[in-house]
């Protein structure tokens, strides 16, 4: 199958060859890279990307679910352009930061927000948030969920041998993630178990999108809020993914009011910005002599300035209805597709975005993920790359459909996949995973 890609992309071989003298592997983040080298891109636009070597790719990565408002949106460029005009960075704060602070307040039923550039930087900031006010130090977070690249919670986001406690990277010491407790997502008993008054937050991705995507029971999402109500510790809902796939994100799709909220991705039409957002109560520990918070880069004038246009004028509730339907459009192929070849293949779509398993049933957590044989799903990626849909950016992450996706690229995209899958059926090719974020 390595074939199929390697004789279309000689000249991503080459800038590899270059590049990893001075870059590790020749990418800016090990998610890029992929056997037997990355891919690397010139441009994109609307729903597509071009390599270097000049071939032209639908793309349902879109940034790893960044660019639900499309590459190069003309929107975002006008105003990014007249932004620049006046200052990318102004450095004491920007005029126009509050407006952005109301419209996410009101949209996601927050009651103050501060804004990060990544959702790397909200999560880590949040934890601290949440023990400052509860005067705790456990933070609860579940195997398979992915919260950044910080040490406190890069544990056991994809580990090959789940089950332990074990740092998802070399280089984070036992002391650094003694006060993490990790548990199964979706398993109300062995939550209950670690679930105690000495826990600060349980941080969640509220539906799984870091591995594959992954369906949320609803009686156990009210167990965990019925539980940190009766033991006093704080929930968190990571929607640096899911902020961007209803118009209120999970907390309007499930009706449920965190105790804090990261937002990120697709709220800033790919520009960089993500927001840590809560009650007031929490909210107003930040400040100088009390809780850290800053960064040279927060709310510049350039993010926030996009992020109003995306907010106010492009991801509306009539875009998101769009986005939505094609996406379904997208589901009921997998299920044809799967049935009419024969193969044991299940799909679950969660508004624009969706994961496909060769399995006979979606796995409800990390534990049943990994033990899924992934050799069927390389073979269909690189079958469909060579035919020109990127359907999704990795094993463990789905589709994501934007305003600028026609019908037309959903059957072209259905079209590559069902050779994919044909192929899939009988040849597998074993690739290594590893973990390490």
């Amino acid at each position: 199958m390595l074939n199929l890609y390697t004789s279309r992309t000689p000249k991503s071989r080459i800038l590899f060859e270059e590049n990893k003298n001075y870059m590790p592997y020749g990418v800016s983040s090990n998610y890029r890279y992929f056997d037997p080298y990355p891919i690397y891109l010139t441009k994109g636009k609307g729903s597509r990307v071009w390599d270097v070597d000049g071939n032209e790719y639908i793309d349902f990565n879109l940034g790893f679910g960044v660019l639900e408002v499309g590459h190069a949106n003309e929107r975002i460029i006008e105003e990014v352009d007249n932004a620049i005009k006046e200052g990318s960075i102004l450095g004491f704060e920007y005029c126009k930061t509050g407006k952005l602070a109301k419209i996410i307040s009101q949209r996601y039923k927050l009651d103050m927000v501060r804004f990060s550039s990544t959702g790397t930087e909200a999560t880590m900031h949040a934890i601290r948030f949440a023990r400052a006010y509860t005067k705790r130090k456990k933070i609860i977070k579940f195997e398979g969920h992915y919260h950044g690249s910080h040490d406190q919670l890069l544990v056991n986001v994809n580990p090959l041998k789940p089950g332990s406690k074990v740092p998802s990277s070399l280089g984070i010491p036992e002391e650094v993630i003694a006060n993490t407790i990790v548990t199964d997502w979706n398993d109300i008993e062995s939550f209950e178990k670690v679930a105690n008054e000495n826990v600060a937050a349980v941080i969640m991705e509220p539906v799984a999108m870091n591995m594959g995507l992954i369906p949320t029971d609803e009686d156990f999402l009210k167990a965990v809020f019925d539980l940190s109500k009766e033991k006093g510790f704080l929930v968190i809902f990571d929607e640096t993914k899911t902020g961007g796939k209803f118009y209120s994100g999970a907390l309007g799709y499930f009706n449920v009011k965190p105790d804090l909220v990261i937002l990120g991705k697709a709220i800033a039409g790919g520009l960089p910005l993500s927001v840590i957002g809560g009650k007031r109560e929490i909210m107003e520990l930040i400040g100088p002599g009390k809780v850290a918070h800053g960064g040279t880069f927060n709310a510049n004038p350039l993010s926030v300035r996009a992020s109003i246009v995306t907010l106010t004028e492009i991801l509306t509730e009539s875009s998101f209805y769009y986005m939505h339907r094609l996406s379904e459009m997208l589901e009921r192929g997998y299920r044809e597709i799967a049935e009419d070849l024969g193969v044991e293949l299940s799909v679950y779509r969660w508004g624009p975005s969706g994961s496909i398993y060769f399995s006979p049933k979606v796995p409800r957590n990390y534990k049943e993920f990994i033990s899924i044989d992934f050799s069927p799903w390389f073979t269909y990626f690189y079958t469909t790359l060579a035919k020109g849909v990127i359907p999704m950016g990795g094993f463990n992450e789905e589709w994501t459909v934007s305003i600028k996706h026609t019908e037309e690229d959903i059957r072209k995209h259905l079209e590559a996949a069902e050779e994919g899958i044909r192929k899939a059926k009988e040849i597998k090719t074993n690739m290594p995973i590893d973990e390490s974020f």
